[in-house]
């Protein structure tokens, strides 16, 4: 067997605290700066020539005149099941939305299933229930899957991992690169409310509030917007790291500034309470059912109407513009006039929220 190539560490150029540190730590799951490090210094150089440096959350491949879009996503949320979902529902929801941020119709979807020996059937049986019903809400197929159990103690009772494929129409071009300066920012709903409503359920992490999580498929609602003919730049669907990762993860791509106006941000009472008393930043809260989108000036109108008059963008919002300035570098204009950058968060202030 060949000799498996070592990893200099030396040669990293990363920050703190991924070079200082040898062995993965939950930060590295965050979908932060950590998350993003882990990938570019360890992973795509593994790969090597066999990855696609894009590595999205989904991929575009063209299959002669067929576009297709293409996505994977693992699932250990703890608990298994918090107010308004089970880790089923995400599972599938989560890999649905992937899927509609580029444009896509999705279609199939497979599931994988790892289980931990000693897991109650009842359980097992709840979260596959769940996984069905959220397919047939969501339009999709379930056509593949895999079982496999490991020992006792080697796993927290259930992991999910959905794959899934998506057809692209003609026309549709709807990627974080294409984000200009002018363009709207808008937000289809309430912040926080998932990693708010998977934290009121953990011990040691109570308090009041009746926040139920917010995991849905939105494509629907892309359908919506892409029916208005408008010119939509960018989607996503900001899960791990909240609003803050997924604002400056498409500034970087698009080299340009966002700004945002802080007062615009639709933070629900209970969500900002709770941030409050945990000292934790709403922008930096998981969602699973809200989307961002970059629309074109002249359309922002138009999709902003077309998204309000549909279920899961009733209280959609304009938070903020694409800038010129900063390129790569979020800002939001405070209450008081002032002005913050919204940084990469580092590793994750909720582990374990999908």
């Amino acid at each position: 067997m060949p000799d498996t190539p070592s990893i200099d560490m030396e040669q990293w150029v990363c920050p703190a605290p991924l070079r200082d540190a040898p062995n993965i730590v939950m930060g590295h799951g965050g979908g932060g700066a950590m998350s993003a490090e882990l990938i570019e210094h360890l992973f795509l150089p593994a790969f090597g020539s066999a990855a696609d440096a894009g590595m999205g959350d989904s991929a575009v491949i063209e299959v002669g005149d067929v576009r297709l879009a293409f996505s994977t996503d693992s699932f250990v949320v703890k608990p298994l099941v918090f107010p308004g979902g089970t880790i089923g529902d995400l599972a599938v929801n989560g890999t649905v939305n992937d899927l509609a941020m580029s444009g896509a119709t999705p279609m199939v979807l497979s599931t994988a299933f790892i289980l931990e020996e000693g897991t109650a059937l009842d359980d097992i049986a709840r979260v596959a229930h769940a996984v069905g019903t959220a397919a047939l809400a969501a339009g999709v197929k379930l056509v593949t899957g895999d079982t496999k159990v490991v020992d006792t103690g080697h796993g927290d009772g259930i992991y999910l991992n959905t794959s899934g494929i998506g057809l692209i129409d003609p026309g549709v071009d709807i990627r974080p690169q294409r984000a200009a300066p002018g363009d709207v920012v808008i937000v289809s709903g309430e912040i926080g409310v998932h990693g708010v409503a998977v934290m009121s359920c953990r011990e040691g992490l109570e308090f009041a509030t009746s926040i139920a999580s917010d995991t849905a498929p939105l494509n629907g609602l892309v359908a919506a917007m892409i029916g208005t003919g408008a010119d939509l730049h960018a989607l996503r669907d900001p899960t791990r790291g909240g609003m803050s990762a997924t604002l400056n993860e498409i500034a970087k791509a698009a080299g340009v500034g966002v700004a945002l106006e802080e007062t615009a941000l639709p933070v629900p009472p209970g969500v900002r309470d709770a941030c409050g008393l945990l000292g934790l930043d709403p922008l930096f809260v998981a969602n699973e059912g809200k989307l961002v989108a970059f629309v074109a000036p002249e359309d922002a109108d138009r999709v902003l109407a077309a998204m309000r008059a549909h279920p899961l963008g009733a209280r959609a919002a304009v938070i903020g513009r694409c800038v010129g300035e900063h390129p790569g570098m979020v800002v939001a204009r405070t209450a008081l006039g002032g002005t913050r950058v919204v940084d990469l968060p580092i590793g994750e202030q909720l582990p374990r929220i999908c």
